[in-house]
């Protein structure tokens, strides 16, 4: 999309050989862009800097997801998938598998160093407004991601913020940093801007039908993440708090300071009082992977790619996802057993036609509609007939995957992450909520507040979600098909699971006999493992698994023992043993966690 116009504007400089990063550069390819002033100083050298800076997030596009996905256990991969796939999902990864390019990488990192020390961010026009400090703050978000993504596949990296223009350069020895020294380095650096650029974004309009203000990585979302990896692994409360904070503060002020941006209405559960196991009801407040732009629009970042092949940053996404011409029909990705078991294990709750009562669902429906609909909703399995031979050919469609972009970031991984973030602040009534009804000031002063100490209440009450703006859903309206024009939210668990408010099986643990000292860690580590299976039932094969286990494994007395269990159950839990031999590399050990390439990178 953006290839023909980065040709078109930039040429490139040749690297030479590095001595701690000397391979991450290949002397023919395209590295950094620059114009021949060596100066960021005008609006075209500017904008296609930022272009360029764009292009080369396509080249890790698909490996983002791909890494986050299939090692981790929601995944397996079948008999049509490459090698290079094959190797991947069995922890396998060789110095020369196409996804394991630290160089693509590096040349982002490099491009954007370049951008932000070149660009003259104290420029102003005739009104006396910054012309610059939009782009600038963008390219920093994009290299603080980029860094995170190679840090959490690596696990050690080589770390520059510095652009290396030059053999001197290329040949210094720069450090390495660890996921814990890069999220403290891009925390103090992107944490300034916030206050006046977090919610600026470069004015591009749209690129190829495509919005240019989904091309970008929210200041506040990124410092959430880094402050979230942080937190698990220093065990620190206050940084947990300020990932909270960061991911309130882009809910806040998304659409305008103090507007709303509620989880929304969207779910799917049977029809009250039906009894038909058949019939649905849906609520709708946005697609899942609609890419537009609007106040309740689910996404907010992706990653464009091309339409056709033959341009050069074609996703390959969708032929591992689904059944299609392209690939024989023959898909490389389908959902693992553990999937379909975490998905029909969850108790569907359904609410009757007077809106007080309630029923579950069947335990044993056909084609994958006991339990969580979800999974249902967007995951399809029928099959075509051959045209020529009139063969039956089983068909796999996954609805996930439809766009030639890459998506990143939507509004339910925000909140989920900043329950996961309440959790780990010590507010484990207020994370349950989240998942439960859904959040607004009303369940904080019922549900949260009386169970605080004082110091506790100050604090989580600046997260502000005033019921007229964040308006709960309730079972009533379910049961009658009406909305209240400013009821906006459910919990995320109602997304899939019926109405979890009245579920007897989905309950926080609360012996009156205890007190809220010694509840609080059992509520916390009880949330901890409703939230790492709610990642799954909303986020699945969306790119986030294999990270959200690793996240979640730190947080253990064992991280290595957590990780490697939830792992080996990929194929249903009583097929561990096997999965855990045929998986060579014993991931009780953290270090095989991640990538190496060629000795220079990784743990």
């Amino acid at each position: 999309m953006i290839t023909k116009i980065y040709k078109l504007v930039f040429a490139t400089c040749a690297i030479c050989g590095m001595a701690s990063c000397s391979d991450f550069f290949d002397q023919q390819s395209e590295h950094v862009v620059f114009t021949e002033n060596n100066k960021l100083d005008n609006a075209t050298d500017s904008i296609y800097s930022v272009i360029g800076i764009l292009n080369k997030l396509q080249s890790i596009a698909d490996r983002t997801i791909l890494l986050g996905e299939v090692r981790g256990d929601l995944v397996d991969i079948t008999n049509a998938a490459n090698s290079d796939l094959r190797d991947m999902a069995f922890f396998n990864i060789g110095d020369d598998n196409r996804y394991n390019q630290p160089r693509d990488y590096y040349a982002i990192i490099n491009n954007c160093n370049y951008f932000i020390a070149k660009v003259d961010t104290a420029l102003k026009n005739n009104r006396n407004d910054y012309i610059f400090m939009r782009e600038y703050a963008a390219v920093k978000s994009i290299r603080a991601w980029t860094y995170l993504q190679l840090v959490l596949n690596y696990g050690s990296i080589p770390f520059v913020t510095e652009p290396i223009l030059t053999k001197v350069e290329a040949e210094k020895n720069y450090p390495k940093y660890d996921l814990q020294a890069v999220c403290e380095y891009f925390i103090n650096d992107l944490a300034p801007l916030t206050d006046r650029w977090a919610n600026e974004y470069p004015r591009y309009g749209t690129i190829r039908g495509n919005a240019s203000l989904l091309f970008y990585f929210p200041l506040n979302i990124v410092l959430g993440d880094l402050n979230l990896w942080l937190a698990s692994v220093t065990k620190n409360t206050a940084t947990y708090r300020e990932a909270a904070t960061r991911y309130y503060k882009y809910i806040n002020e998304r659409n305008g300071n103090n507007s709303a941006y509620p989880i929304g209405l969207s779910l799917y559960t049977w029809v009250p009082g039906s009894g038909d196991w058949n019939s649905f009801r849906s609520y709708s407040s946005g697609s899942l992977t609609s890419e537009t732009v609007g106040a309740n629009a689910e996404i907010i970042t992706m990653i464009a790619g091309d339409s056709i092949p033959a341009e050069g940053h074609y996703s390959e996404l969708r032929n591992l996802f689904n059944s299609q011409q392209d690939n024989d029909y023959r898909v490389s990705i389908v959902p693992s057993t553990y999937m379909f078991d975490l998905s029909s294990s969850q108790t569907h709750c359904c609410v009757g036609t007077n809106g007080t009562t309630f029923f579950y669902a069947p335990a044993d429906l056909p084609d994958h509609m006991s339990g969580d609909l979800r999974l249902y909703q967007y995951y399809d399995e029928g099959f075509t007939t051959d045209r020529l031979s009139g063969e039956r050919i089983e068909t796999v469609y996954n609805d996930k995957y439809w766009s030639q972009n890459v998506h990143i970031y939507r509004r339910q991984m925000v909140y989920l992450r900043l329950a996961e973030a309440l959790n780990g602040a010590g507010f484990p009534r207020a994370a349950f909520q989240m998942l439960s009804q859904g959040l607004n000031n009303a369940v904080l002063r019922e549900s949260v507040y009386p169970y605080c100490s004082e110091s506790d209440s100050i604090w989580i009450s600046r997260l502000d979600f005033p019921e007229e703006r964040y308006g709960i859903f309730t079972a009533n309206e379910l049961a009658t098909n009406r909305t209240e024009d400013n009821h906006n939210t459910i919990g995320i668990h109602s997304r899939g699971s019926g109405w979890t408010p009245m579920n007897e099986f989905y309950q926080l643990p609360d012996d009156s006999l205890m007190t809220e000292d010694e509840k609080k860690p059992i509520q916390t580590a009880f949330v901890d493992s409703l939230l790492l299976n709610e990642c799954g039932l909303e986020l699945a094969f969306e790119g986030t698994r294999f990270y959200d286990i690793m996240r979640f494994a730190f947080r253990q007395p064992n991280p290595g023992e957590f990780l490697s269990r939830q792992v080996y159950s990929r194929r249903g839990k009583e097929n561990s043993g096997a999965m855990r031999s045929e998986i060579k590399k014993d991931l009780s050990d953290q270090r095989n966690w991640y990538l190496q390439w060629n000795g220079q990178i990784g743990m």
